[in-house]
This record gives structure tokens, C-alpha cells and sequence, in this order.
């Protein structure tokens, strides 16, 4: 995800380069305390929802620090994400509920 905030593994691109050679890859991150989703080529990246403080997106920022959020804006950054596949189907459900 971002390897100078230690979002990675030393293994990332040899196991990104074994996974090339399917059709469709999705990759589930945790542990990120950010909502994203990313493709690039066949692989897509989806994150959990933070349940505690959120970090900065990936770059913004000296550090992956907790963000300082206005007065009453917390609840708005806390969630769970749902990814849901049903045999058949070629789309994922991705579902996003807020924790408050």
C-alpha cells in the first residue's frame, strides 16, 4: 500500500508478480485505520473501515499518525466494510456502515 509508512511486506512485489497471471485478484488489507479501495491491472485492494482513530491517506502527512478530527466528526470516520461474493457473479458487495 505504501511502503514508507511500513504499509507493505519485503515479499509484496514478488507475490503481486505471482498473482498477474490470474484473471481477477482481490486482495483484502486490514489493520490500515483507512477506507480504500484501489485496482491496478487485475488486482484490486480493498481496506476494512477503522474501527478506532483514522490515519491520513497514504502520502499526506510525515508519518501513518492518528488524524485529529473536528469536534463530533469521529463517528463519521468509524466503520465496518462487508465484501460479500456470491458463486455466479463477477462484482463483489462491498458494503460500508457507519459505527455510530
Amino acid at each position: 500500500m505504501y511502503p514508507k509508512w511500513g504499509w507493505g511486506t519485503n515479499d509484496a512485489v514478488q507475490v503481486l508478480s505471482m498473482l498477474r497471471r490470474f484473471s481477477s485478484v482481490t486482495c483484502l488489507n486490514g489493520h490500515v485505520h483507512q477506507l480504500f479501495t484501489k485496482t491496478e491491472g487485475n488486482i484490486t485492494f480493498h481496506s476494512a473501515a477503522p474501527t478506532c482513530y483514522p490515519f491520513p491517506k497514504p502520502g499526506h502527512g510525515p508519518a501513518s499518525t492518528p488524524q485529529v478530527l473536528p469536534a463530533g466528526r469521529l463517528k463519521d470516520a468509524l466503520g465496518i466494510r462487508t465484501v460479500n461474493y456470491r458463486q455466479g457473479s463477477h462484482a463483489l458487495a462491498v458494503k460500508d456502515e457507519k459505527l455510530a
